[in-house]
């Protein structure tokens, strides 16, 4: 059947939709890592499982904080050239959920963090350098598709 209003196929109110949604953030630029953890808290939120995948340039929104601040704030900037800590007040001034608080929302939700070990080793990066108030689980890419459900979707952003 198709929708009137948007002229693509209707999706029945009865379909409910992927059990778990599993996102892997490969890109460092700070509108998709965003973007990702919006999605992972929206279907907490809506009662589905999430997996966040951190691996490459996207694991470095989970270093933990320095002088300069946390971790994410030294990603790539978005698409439209604003630094990470310029689009992060954006939008939290829009009244949308900020990095910090999307972050939080997944981890309180129960979101399950992960990090890829090949990801920390192309960066240099050791286990002991990402955030202490975030749970994560290392692992390949094994162990995320191992946690992935038959009946989920993933994502890669």
């Amino acid at each position: 059947m198709i929708c009137p209003s948007i002229g693509a196929p209707c999706v029945s109110a009865d379909k409910a939709g992927p059990d778990k949604l599993s996102l892997v953030l490969f890109s460092g630029a700070y509108d998709k890592v965003h973007y990702a953890l919006a999605m992972a808290a929206a279907a907490l939120a809506s009662n589905r499982m999430a997996t966040l995948f951190f691996t490459m340039g996207a694991t470095r929104a989970l270093l933990a904080a320095d002088a300069g601040g946390p971790g994410w704030r030294d990603l790539h900037p978005t698409e439209d050239g604003l630094a990470p800590q310029v689009a992060d007040a954006d939008l939290t001034a829009k009244g949308i959920g900020g990095f910090e608080e999307l972050l939080a929302a997944c981890v309180a939700l129960g979101a399950t963090v992960m990090v890829c070990e090949t990801g920390l080793r192309a960066l240099g990066l050791e286990l002991s350098a990402l955030r202490s108030d975030v749970p994560v689980m290392p692992g390949g890419l094994v162990s995320f598709l191992a946690d992935a459900s038959a009946d989920g979707a993933v994502v890669f952003i």
